[in-house]
């Protein structure tokens, strides 16, 4: 099935955000008889670093690698190699992947033309001190697929349940300014601390850790990173709206520079990050929230008792997230642990479940990415809608991104509104209020919200995280 294509004056700004701040939380929720409604928990389960070819390229239906007669019929130059080089099965439970900043995310999309992954690969490898070492780049690597042998999981979901081919990271570049779309609608750096109109994009190189500052000399000042643009969490807390970001305890492997092997960096609940950014942002702080960043273990008996909040967001550490040098089996069983325990218990009749990978990770993929702004879209990753509502076996084929989480959030508990600076209390400089934008569809469409909620549908191979990180 086909979805149908879908100062002076800080201190005026401070009396308006004020008012139109009161002007949210009076806000009541839209008539119960809203089908929408009938969704009271939605869940984002956020992996790192897969294409959509990279996962589903052969799945039956979907937009995938382009083939005829079962071989694949693109066929990538290799810059250090004579020939070209194919999609091709990869079995190996360990993948390497390529560089994807946005310098490689330019090279690989190459004004349309979705041939440079090899040679963004072959740049990013030759930074590598040992070619040898599983957090080095790939080469060739880069062209693998997987299938139902090695994630027979997800493609059940995919079979089961509704499956995104035309769904794109919000920007063309890697975890952290993905992390900050996912939760915010835009990556920006912040000239001034606290103030939002001093804040521009920045793709790229968004204010983070200085952990990830290799090799640069920008001097860091007190109280950064700091992300004084508005985030959802904002509106959510304004409406009386609940909501949790869940983080597993451990590593974080990604370098600012997208070339360089970085050593971990630690990451928690309370050790923010490229993955965990919601304690950076100024709104998190005031509304007095920072507590709704946990830690992962918090999850489970919230979901066995029924007690999860509206609005979730869970984020792995690095041995568990699918980001290369990670095993994919591992990722996948916690993944169905995840969704298990959601399933198990009492919220599962009122829950959508979006899960998705939050870049491309130097995969192979060969749709071209549409523009909506300045900032994106980047390239395509894959995407899964779990719900009792869920269409059953649908492939939805309208253009999406990650904003639109945001958008079915923001229609389910907010009366559709959006994160807009001309009327969420909140002026910022961001270029678009990405949930409105026209080419982005509606994930409604894959909801039968007529049909009779669907039993739970647990699969094998489910691991709970128990607090200790993979050996």
């Amino acid at each position: 099935m086909r979805a149908q294509r879908k100062p002076a004056f800080i201190g005026l700004l401070g009396i308006l955000a004020a008012a139109a701040t009161a002007t949210v939380a009076a806000t009541s929720r839209p008539p119960s008889d809203d089908p929408i409604h009938k969704i009271r928990h939605v869940i984002v389960i956020m992996q790192e670093n897969r294409s959509f070819d990279s996962y589903f390229g052969t799945y039956p239906g979907a937009d995938g690698i382009p083939m005829r007669d079962g071989q694949p019929t693109v066929c990538l130059s290799d810059p250090q190699r004579s020939g070209c080089t194919r999609p091709f099965h990869d079995s190996n439970d360990l993948n390497r992947g390529g560089p994807h900043g946005a310098w490689a995310a330019t090279m690989a999309i190459n004004g349309g033309k979705m041939d440079g992954f090899l040679a963004a690969a072959e740049r990013g490898r030759r930074r590598c001190a040992d070619l040898n070492a599983p957090n080095c780049f790939g080469t060739t690597e880069i062209m693998g697929y997987h299938d139902s042998r090695e994630i027979p999981n997800y493609w059940k979901y995919a079979h089961d349940f509704v499956l995104q081919d035309h769904l794109f990271e919000p920007v063309a570049s890697w975890s952290l300014p993905q992390h900050l779309f996912m939760v915010s609608g835009w990556s920006a750096q912040c000239s001034t601390l606290g103030d939002p109109m001093s804040c521009t994009s920045a793709i790229q190189r968004p204010d983070y850790p200085k952990d990830f500052e290799r090799g640069n000399a920008r001097v860091h000042e007190p109280g950064r990173p700091d992300y004084a643009w508005t985030d959802l969490t904002y509106l959510l807390h304004a409406n009386h709206v609940s909501w949790a970001y869940y983080v597993m305890a451990g590593t974080e492997p990604d370098c600012a520079n997208n070339l360089d092997a970085c050593p971990p960096r630690r990451l928690a609940a309370h050790t923010p990050g490229i993955w965990n950014v919601l304690p950076y942002f100024d709104t998190v702080k005031k509304d007095g929230e920072l507590g709704n960043v946990r830690d992962l273990r918090d999850f489970y008996p919230a979901a066995k008792n029924g007690t999860l909040p509206s609005v979730v967001w869970i984020a792995p550490a690095g041995d568990y997230s699918e980001h290369p040098p990670a095993l994919v089996s591992r990722g996948q069983a916690y993944v169905t642990g995840l969704i298990n325990a959601i399933m198990r218990g009492p919220d599962w009749d009122s829950t959508a479940i979006f899960l998705s990978w939050d870049d491309w990770g130097g995969f192979y993929d060969h749709v071209v990415p549409p523009r909506v702004d300045e900032n994106g879209y980047g390239l395509r990753v894959p995407g899964l809608v779990i719900s009792p509502y869920a269409r059953h076996g649908f492939i939805d084929h309208q253009t999406l991104s990650h904003d639109a989480y945001m958008k079915f959030i923001e229609d389910d508990f907010l009366v559709g509104r959006r994160i807009d600076p001309r009327n969420d209390g909140r002026p910022d400089r961001r270029p678009s209020v990405r949930e409105a934008q026209p080419l982005l569809g509606d994930l409604r469409r894959d909801f039968d919200f007529g049909q009779r909620p669907r039993p739970p549908e647990t699969l094998p191979g489910g691991t709970v995280w128990n607090g200790i990180s993979a050996q």
